[in-house]
């Protein structure tokens, strides 16, 4: 295994599923990063961990990963959602948990 497998298997088991008022305090000192619904979660603190600042640069300016903002605390206030969370110190990368849908 390389130190990357092994990062990621750690990150992995690491992630966690977190409500909204466990994420304000860090959304509070600016910690919190969304993640884009698609993207691999655990994948994306891998990058952040490394420190692969040409992927996370690439990531930030398309908008697949992003500091959180006042309007998507507000929204999450709101709405109350569940996020799978993972921290890559000081940060606290979070992923909505998309609904699943029943029958109609």
């Amino acid at each position: 295994m390389t130190p990357s497998d092994i990062l990621r298997a750690k990150l992995n088991l690491e992630t966690a599923q977190l409500a909204w008022p466990e994420l304000e305090r860090h959304f509070a000192r600016g910690d919190v990063i969304k993640v884009a619904t698609g993207m691999d979660l655990v994948d994306a603190a891998l990058h952040v961990a490394e420190n692969n600042a040409a992927t996370v640069q690439a990531w930030l300016a398309e908008g697949r990963i992003a500091r959180a903002e006042l309007a998507d605390a507000e929204d999450w206030h709101a709405r109350q959602p569940m996020f799978w969370a993972v921290v890559v110190a000081p940060w606290v990368l979070v992923q909505e948990v998309l609904k699943e849908l029943g029958p109609d």
